[in-house]
């Protein structure tokens, strides 16, 4: 079994290792509407889209994407019944029980579908 860390930085996961970047960034692709604006801040409607980067699955690999790519493949499955989230897609767990030091993550516990 393999890792591939799909995010831009290296994930540390605690009683594993670290998973160093693959140079392989999972995003979400985003469709942005300038709206007008409200007290002269410029509004924008941001639309997410479709998830971009993604490898087709592989034999014995895990892919480990940022939280928002996870999201956008849940909603994807809800639109087309199937997902790829659990099955070889994953996020850091960043809940509450991750480490910190000066409010900033440096690993996680494990990960979340």
């Amino acid at each position: 079994m393999k890792f591939v860390n799909l995010t831009p930085h290296a994930l540390t996961v605690k009683g594993f290792g670290i998973l160093p970047a693959s140079g392989t960034i999972a995003r979400v692709s985003t469709v942005r509407v300038q709206l007008g604006e409200r007290h002269g801040v410029r509004v924008t409607l941001q639309n997410l889209g479709q998830v971009e980067g993604l490898p087709a699955p592989q034999a014995d690999t895990t892919f480990v994407v940022s939280a928002m790519v996870l999201d956008a493949l849940k909603r994807q499955a809800a639109q087309v019944g199937s997902s790829r989230a659990g099955a070889d897609v994953f996020a850091p767990d960043t809940g509450a029980d991750a480490i910190r030091e000066n409010g900033q993550i440096v690993a996680v516990l494990g990960l979340v579908c």
